[in-house]
């Protein structure tokens, strides 16, 4: 019998809505009875995950451990989140609950040393780069981390929060020459991978029609854990 996956989600919407959809059209199922069941808390009162690293804004652990047991009791057998930076914030809630949690950029960090990379870029939040999330799990496995300058990094958040979580999907009106500017400076700096670790950034990067091999999503990784930890199959595009 298959295990139920349980998003804790709302951080943000767009970004819940691609971790099921990955899940669902990975998954190898010839019917309905064969997907993977899931139960999604789509809490968007959890605070923002950056202000409170690293303003002192409002904490997301009550809201985000809320909807932990809400999942926990609704027959959930394991947690993945949707959201990067917050899982800075999950050794506050995994002892209290009794199911496990799935750990995105632990996840990435071990596809990473699998496939011999040496040095990956990462492009995230401020709260995701300042907290060292990334730096952290890809420093375990060997893996030196190349981030953006200064400027870089307001431009990847404005992408994030002047457009994806604000709804706007132009692409015309999004910085994707300055996107570009960065990749490739990354690049020339030695990086081998470039971690599009902010779930809003695959989606902005698809709307912009950015694409290559050196690309990685960790929400895709995250989605073949997930249906891995499920004891569900992938579809052979995506073994």
């Amino acid at each position: 019998m298959l295990k139920t996956i349980g998003i804790l989600g709302g951080m943000g919407p767009a970004a819940t809505v691609d971790l099921m959809n990955r899940i669902i059209s990975m998954t190898d199922a010839e019917c309905d009875q064969n997907h993977i069941p899931m139960l999604v808390d789509n809490n968007t009162r959890i605070p923002d995950r950056t202000e409170a690293i690293l303003h002192d804004g409002a904490s997301p652990v009550p809201e985000m451990l809320a909807s932990a047991k809400r999942l926990e009791a609704a027959g959930a057998d394991f947690l993945v989140i949707p959201c990067h930076t917050a899982h800075y914030f999950i050794p506050q809630i995994k002892d209290k609950i009794g199911i496990p949690i799935l750990d995105m950029p632990t996840e990435t960090a071990k596809l990473l040393k699998i496939k011999g990379v040496n040095r990956a870029s990462v492009l995230a939040t401020d709260g995701t780069v300042q907290s060292d999330l990334y730096g952290a799990a890809l420093e375990r496995m060997g893996i030196q981390t190349v981030y953006p300058d200064e400027e870089q990094q307001k431009i990847v958040m404005s992408l994030v929060y002047d457009f994806i979580k604000k709804g706007i999907t132009d692409a015309s009106r999004m910085p994707r020459n300055e996107i570009m500017g960065i990749i490739g400076d990354l690049s020339g700096k030695g990086a081998e991978a470039l971690l599009l670790a902010c779930t809003e950034l695959p989606i902005a990067f698809s709307m912009m029609g950015l694409r290559s091999e050196a690309f990685v999503d960790p929400t895709i990784v995250l989605a073949k854990s997930a249906i891995r930890m499920a004891g569900a199959h992938r579809r052979k595009e995506y073994k």
